[in-house]
């Protein structure tokens, strides 16, 4: 038997967490809870003597995984992984995982409805416009981007798309031209959505530069991660560009400038809300103890991201 420990500050939805438990308890292991906890050393109290833990947004660094000596995999219910220390698990040999795909969609939506948010003047009341026959670029065709331009097309966007690590021809076999470079998409787009991850390649890698080749009327979409913007760069773009927009599922650190300097011409959810959905909360934690339970009945590493 196994000790499975679901470890959220952030709680799933009610329904998610009992089919969490039904999916542990019905292939004979033990099921233990953490909720809403309010430090860290209860966090490292409860993983001690636990063979998997499951997480959402929760930090998973060398400190917790050294205190839990039996651990042999963590996995994180959704498809960012940068709160896990990577090189710690490794070193201990745990096995790091990620659930892509489970709340694509949800993230979608929520990229879409700020779209519409935007084009309707943060529903000011303003005279606004339409989506219908806007130029959109998704920077990174993975689950949530091949999500975004399903929806975009139907609401009648000319799509677009850039992805370093995806053929043209698997994108565009979607209905969706390709470009070869980030600065092509952005020249080409009024309307980009960010959906790249953020690594030592990404970090701080949206810049003046690149914001400054969209087209007038600009509106950015990050449902990302903060990290890949550089911040002192978008407020030099928000600065000179009167028409640029931003909207995030991210809170930037320099917000405050935000509202100092540029009302009217931002939003950021006040916390991350791309994945808190009924549906993709049932999605990926379910995904994330199925993949635990086929790791330990299967040796399963198919989702494995610390390889």
């Amino acid at each position: 038997m196994k000790k499975i420990l679901l470890a959220t500050d952030k709680p799933f939805a009610k329904e998610a967490v009992q089919k969490i438990r039904n999916v542990v308890e019905s292939s004979g292991n033990e099921f233990v809870l953490l909720e809403k906890y309010t430090s860290k050393q209860q966090l490292l109290d409860a993983v001690k003597n636990v063979h998997a833990i499951i997480i959402r947004s929760d930090i998973v660094d060398k400190e917790v995984i050294e205190s839990a000596s039996e651990l042999q995999i963590v996995v994180r219910a959704g498809a960012g992984y940068d709160n896990i220390d990577l090189a710690a698990a490794t070193a201990k040999g745990t096995v790091a995982m990620n659930t892509p795909g489970q709340n694509s969609n949800a993230v979608a939506e929520l990229a879409l409805g700020m779209m519409v948010f935007a084009a309707r003047d943060f529903f000011s009341g303003k005279s606004g416009s339409e989506l219908k026959g806007k130029t959109l670029g998704i920077h990174a065709y993975g689950n949530v981007g091949r999500n975004i331009a399903r929806i975009a097309k139907g609401f009648g966007m000319q799509v677009n798309a850039f992805d370093a690590f995806v053929p043209k021809e698997v994108i565009e076999k979607d209905d969706v031209k390709a470009f070869d470079s980030a600065e092509e998409l952005y020249e080409a787009c009024q309307y980009i959505s960010l959906n790249i991850p953020a690594t030592a390649d990404t970090k701080k890698s949206i810049d003046f530069q690149l914001l400054n080749k969209m087209q007038k009327g600009a509106v950015l979409i990050n449902t990302a991660r903060k990290e890949i913007m550089n911040e002192p760069d978008l407020l030099k773009i928000m600065a000179e560009r009167s028409d640029f927009i931003y909207l995030s599922d991210i809170e930037p650190d320099n917000k405050e400038e935000f509202a100092a300097k540029f009302p009217g011409r931002y939003f950021f959810t006040p916390k991350k809300s791309g994945a808190q959905t009924e549906e993709a909360n049932v999605n990926a934690g379910i995904a994330a103890a199925v993949q635990i339970i086929n790791f330990f009945e299967r040796g399963d590493i198919t989702f494995q991201v610390n390889k």
